[in-house]
C-alpha cells in the first residue's frame, strides 16, 4: 500500500479499540516471568557454552602480544577467540568501530577476545587470565580541548538571511554557550546474545531494537549471505538507543559458537555496556539571539561542538532550531571533532534532548532580559510555517495550545517571576518551564496478518517491544480493523523470518509499524469478503462477523477451509515533504532547593503533548513519564565522567554513574491534546516517546534559576554549581 495523499475516514478512525486505555496484552508474562528475553531462551537452545568477553585495557594504539596459555589451560575452557583466529571480519554498515578490535585499537574496552567455557564462572575466570601487551598511542579525549580541530559535519548546516548584521542592529542581543556532557543508555537489561549454528545457518536470540538492520550487520560482519542469518529478538529489557544496532555480544556469541561445536551465550557486564557500547556523546553548544524589545526574534543561531571516532556522526543537537522558533535571519552550524572515546551514537531523541537543554534555556534567559514572561516570548515567535521554507506548513502545530495547557492545569499565573522570592520551609521553590518539540518520521513497514477456522487472527511482523507497549497498539489495529475482540488477535514480534517493519527506534516505532499492519489487514479484509462473496467496499468488519445490508456472517467462517494470509507494506510518498511533520509539548517543572545546602528536589512534573492519535493513553504515558524521568536525570545527576589521561568513561556502572530513583520523582501529570493528523499515515498518529524527554532538561534547570537566582549552563546543575550564588539566609 501506498501512502500519498492524506488519509480520509477509514476503520481505526470508529476508536471502539484503537485509542482506548489498554493495559498491556503481554503484561501478564512480564509480570509472571514468562516473557523470555535475549539470554534467557534456554527451551531453545540445548547444553550451551558461555563466553566472556575481554576488553581492551587502552584507547588507542595496537596490540603487540596476546598470551592465552594460562586462559587456555583453565578449567573448562572450549575455545578462546580474537582477531588472530576469528577470519576475515568486516565493520557492519551501522558501526563506526570494528566489533572485535585487534591489532589496532580504536576505543577502550573494545573487545579484543571471548573466551568460551562450559560455565560463565569458568569462562569468567579464564577471561582474567588473558595476558594483552598493547603499544598505546596519544589520543584525544577532551572535546573542549579539541574545539579548534573540529570540522563542518552534519546535515545540519544552514545559513537564511544575514544573521550577522540582524544580531548586530538587534536592540536586544543574547550570547552564551551552554555544555552537556556524555550520557549512558544505562538499561536494565544488559547487551546480550545466544548463538547457535546449524550447518552454515546461523541463529541468534538478541537484544535488539532494529532486526533488518541487525540482520544486515550480522552477516556483513560475518561476511555470510544475509538468508543464513536469523534473528529473533521478541523483549527486549530497555534500548533508549543503544540497541538498535548489533553490538560485539552478537558477533562475539556468533564466533564462539562456531569455534565450541554448540551454542552460546554472551553477556555485557555492565562496565562494558557503558564502555564498549554506544552512548549520547557530549556537546558544546553556543547560541545567540537578536530581537526586538518586543521580543519578536530577528536573528537566531545555533552552534554545536561534538566529538566521535573517526567516521562517526556526532549528536546533530542544533536540528530543533531550524524549526521551532520565527526569525528571518538564522545560522545553524555542527563542527565534529575526532576523540578516541567509545562511540558516540543515538541516544533517546538524539539531537533535540540536549539540543532542547541549551535552546530552552536560552529562551527563559532571553525572556528575563526583555522583561517578558517565558510563554508569552514563545508565543510571540510561534510559526505555522517551516522558517527557513515558508511555503512548507506544519501539518499541525499546537505549541501554543499545549503551553497555554500546561500553564493553566499547573497555575504557572501564580508563579514569581522574580527570582529567589518563594520559601516553603528551608526550601527555596521555583517553577520553570520549556517548549517539547520533536519531528515525525515515516518509516517504511510490513506486516503478515492470518485468519483461522476458529476466529483467531495472527498479526506477524519483525517490528521490536522495547518496552513500549508494541503487542498492545499491534493488537489494537488488527482487532479494530478485522473487527474483532483483542482477545482473539495474537501479535508475533521481533523475528527476522516475519515481514521488515519500521522497527524500535526515532519515535517512529508505533505509528510507522501500525500503519504496516494497517495495510495487511486491508489485504486480509479484501480476500474475506471476497471469500464470503461481500464486495470488499460496503462490508463491515464488527462484532466477530462481516456484513453487508441484510447479510451477516461470523467472520471465522471464511477461514473454514483453511487459513488466510495477508502480507502488505505501508511505504509513503511525499506528504512529509510537502508537510513539516512535527510533535510539540510543554514541560513544566516545580523544584525545591534546600538554602544551606543547595540540595535540588523535584516537587511535581507535567508534561501536555501534541503528538497525533494517541493509540494506547496507558503505554503513551508511560513512554512520556519515562522519557520525563530521563530528562530530570539528565537534568540532575548524570554524566559519564571522563579519563582524559587514558580515555575512558570511569564511573561505568549503576554506582557511579547515577540516575533517577522513585524517591527523585515525587508526582508527573500527562496531558494528550486530542488531535489526528492526516498527512502522517492511515493511523493517523505520529510518537510521543522521544517528545516527553525534549525540553525537561532546561524546564527543571530554568526552575532551579527561579528559585535561587542562579543560572546554571553546564550540566547536571549539581549543587556545587549553586553554592556560591546561593541567596543569603539568616
Amino acid at each position: 500500500m501506498k501512502f500519498t495523499t492524506p488519509a480520509g475516514t477509514n476503520p481505526i478512525d470508529q476508536g471502539k479499540i484503537v485509542g482506548k486505555p489498554t493495559p498491556r496484552i503481554d503484561g501478564p508474562l512480564k509480570t509472571s516471568g514468562g516473557a523470555r528475553y535475549a539470554y534467557e531462551h534456554n527451551e531453545a537452545v540445548k547444553n550451551p557454552a558461555y563466553g566472556y568477553v575481554v576488553g581492551s585495557a587502552i584507547a588507542k594504539g595496537r596490540i603487540s602480544a596476546i598470551d592465552l596459555r594460562d586462559a587456555k589451560a583453565a578449567p573448562g575452557v572450549l575455545a578462546i577467540i580474537t582477531a588472530d583466529n576469528a577470519g576475515k571480519l568486516t565493520k557492519g554498515s551501522f558501526n563506526t568501530a570494528m566489533l572485535l578490535g585487534g591489532p589496532e585499537i580504536e576505543h577502550y574496552h573494545q573487545a579484543v577476545a571471548v573466551v568460551v567455557a562450559e560455565t560463565f564462572e569458568q569462562a569468567r575466570a579464564a577471561a582474567a587470565l588473558v595476558r594483552v601487551d598493547y603499544a598505546r598511542e596519544k589520543g584525544a579525549y577532551d572535546l573542549a580541548a579539541s574545539v579548534d580541530s573540529a570540522v563542518k559535519a552534519g546535515g545540519n548546516n544552514a545559513k537564511v538571511g544575514d544573521f550577522d548584521g540582524a544580531f548586530a542592529a538587534a536592540p536586544v542581543q543574547f550570547d552564551q554557550r551552554y555544555t552537556t556532557p556524555d550520557h549512558a543508555h544505562a538499561m536494565m537489561e544488559p547487551h546480550a546474545s545466544i548463538a547457535a549454528w546449524d550447518g552454515d545457518k546461523l541463529q541468534i536470540w538478541t537484544a535488539n531494537q532494529m532486526i533488518a538492520w541487525g540482520r544486515g550487520d550480522v552477516a556483513k560482519t560475518l561476511g555470510i549471505p544475509k538468508e543464513n542469518v536469523r534473528l529473533i529478538s521478541p523483549f527486549i529489557g530497555g534500548g533508549f538507543g543503544g540497541k538498535l544496532f548489533v553490538r560485539a555480544d552478537a558477533i562475539l556469541a556468533a564466533l564462539g559458537a562456531k569455534a565450541a561445536g554448540r551454542p552460546v551465550k554472551v553477556a555485557l557486564p555492565r562496565p562494558l555496556m557503558f564502555n564498549n557500547t554506544t552512548h549520547r556523546p557530549a556537546t558544546i553548544q553556543r547560541i545567540r539571539i537578536g530581537a526586538g524589545r518586543d521580543g519578536k526574534i530577528s536573528a537566531i543561531a545555533h552552534e554545536e561542538w561534538c566529538g566521535d571516532l573517526p567516521g562517526g556522526g556526532g549528536e546533530n543537537s542544533v536540528a530543533q532550531t531550524r524549526l521551532l522558533y520565527a526569525g528571518a535571519n538564522r545560522l545553524i552550524g555542527q563542527k565534529l571533532a575526532v576523540l578516541n572515546l567509545p562511540e558516540a551514537n543515538a541516544m533517546r531523541a538524539p539531537g533535540e534532548a540536549p539540543g532542547m537543554m541549551a535552546l530552552e534555556i536560552a529562551m527563559d534567559e532571553l525572556a528575563e532580559k526583555l522583561g517578558i514572561d517565558p510563554i508569552e516570548l514563545r508565543v510571540i515567535n510561534d510559526t505555522q510555517v517551516d522558517p527557513e521554507k515558508p511555503e512548507r506548513p506544519f501539518s499541525q502545530r499546537r505549541l501554543i495550545e499545549c503551553m497555554r495547557t500546561g500553564a493553566d492545569k499547573f497555575g504557572w499565573a501564580k508563579r514569581n517571576p522574580k527570582p529567589g522570592q518563594v520559601r516553603d520551609g528551608r526550601w527555596l521553590v521555583g517553577i520553570g518551564m520549556a517548549a517539547a518539540f520533536r519531528n515525525n518520521i515515516n518509516m517504511k513497514s510490513a506486516a503478515r496478518v492470518r485468519l483461522d477456522g476458529s476466529g483467531i487472527v495472527t498479526v506477524e511482523t519483525d517490528m521490536t517491544d522495547i518496552g513500549t507497549g508494541t503487542y498492545t497498539i499491534v493488537a489494537q489495529t488488527a482487532a479494530e480493523m478485522m473487527g474483532v475482540p483483542l482477545d482473539k488477535v495474537k501479535v508475533k514480534l521481533g523475528d527476522s523470518s516475519f515481514p521488515v517493519s519500521a522497527g524500535s527506534g526515532g519515535q517512529w516505532g508505533a505509528n510507522s509499524a501500525t500503519a504496516g499492519v494497517y495495510a495487511a489487514c486491508v489485504k486480509l479484509r479484501e480476500a474475506v469478503a471476497q471469500k464470503l462473496g461481500f464486495n470488499s467496499d460496503d462490508a463491515v468488519f464488527a462484532g466477530g462477523k462481516v456484513r453487508a445490508g441484510k447479510r451477516s456472517v461470523p467472520l471465522a467462517d471464511a477461514a473454514k477451509a483453511g487459513e488466510i494470509v495477508a502480507e502488505d507494506v505501508m511505504e509513503y510518498g511525499d506528504l512529509g515533504r510537502k508537510f513539516q511533520q512535527s510533535t510539540f509539548g510543554a514541560h513544566f517543572v516545580e523544584v525545591g532547593v534546600d538554602i544551606a545546602t543547595a540540595e535540588i528536589r523535584i516537587r511535581r512534573m507535567l508534561a501536555v503533548c501534541a503528538a497525533g492519535r494517541i493509540l494506547n493513553p496507558v503505554s503513551a504515558r508511560s513512554q512520556v513519564i519515562g522519557a520525563m524521568t530521563m530528562g530530570a536525570g539528565a537534568a540532575l545527576m548524570e554524566e559519564l565522567v571522563v579519563d582524559k589521561r587514558f580515555g575512558f568513561f570511569v564511573n561505568h556502572d549503576l554506582a557511579g554513574y547515577e540516575v533517577p530513583v522513585h524517591a527523585d520523582i515525587p508526582h508527573q501529570e500527562v496531558i494528550f491534546l486530542e488531535e489526528t493528523d492526516p498527512t502522517t499515515s492511515p493511523m493517523k498518529a505520529k510518537g510521543v516517546g522521544e517528545l516527553g524527554i525534549c525540553g525537561v532538561g532546561a524546564a527543571v534547570a530554568n526552575a532551579i534559576h527561579n528559585a535561587t537566582g542562579v543560572r546554571v549552563r553546564d550540566y547536571p546543575v549539581t549543587l556545587d554549581k549553586l553554592l556560591e550564588g546561593m541567596p543569603e539566609f539568616a
